[in-house]
């Protein structure tokens, strides 16, 4: 059995809106001690939004970071460590589409996202019965949304069209579970 590794101190680098920038000293299952980063995250949900038809709607946006534009389901970050990610998935589901549900999401999965340095977790919704509201983009936000049949995505994931990995996870699970 692996042991768990021991925290003996934290020191936090930096904050931002998204997360705490930690520098650990953390002493190994053999006694030595070690440096290691972490990146200390709220936690996040997404939203597979599916229309009366059985099409999935899905954001286009540009991310920065990849500097191109992806396809995606709909997600966000919690506001707070308190906020529950059903409510922080609906939040995400109206902002980001102009779309809402009145009724309970369906929990689909939970994604650790980047494990080796990072605990964001995001948990994955599936909403049906949406109404038509209108989108509260932030003002960073520049989103375009369209619906799509999930034969269309899943090929798009294959040919590397759609490379977000929790929009790949969430669909291939929303896939297994349609009846």
């Amino acid at each position: 059995m692996i042991r768990k590794f021991k925290q003996l101190s934290r020191e936090i680098v930096d904050t931002n809106v998204i997360f705490q920038y930690c520098k650990d000293q953390v002493e190994l299952p053999d006694g030595k001690v070690e440096e290691y980063i972490a990146c200390v995250h709220k936690g996040a949900s997404a939203v597979v939004p599916v229309l009366p038809d059985g099409r999935i709607l899905m954001v286009k946006q540009y991310r920065y970071a990849i500097d191109r534009e992806t396809l995606e389901i709909p997600a966000g970050g919690r506001n707070s460590t308190d906020e529950p990610f059903e409510a922080a998935a609906k939040r995400e589901l109206e902002e980001e589409t102009g779309y809402t549900t009145d009724e309970e999401l369906t929990h689909l999965i939970t994604i650790a996202t980047a494990i080796a340095y990072c605990n964001e977790i995001i948990e994955v919704y599936v909403a049906k019965n949406l109404r038509k509201t209108e989108q509260h983009l932030d003002p960073d936000e520049f989103i375009e949304i369209e619906p799509y049949e999930i034969a269309d995505l899943v090929k798009m994931i294959r040919e590397g069209r759609i490379q977000d990995s929790k929009t790949i996870a969430s669909l291939m699970s929303y896939i297994a579970i349609i009846p």
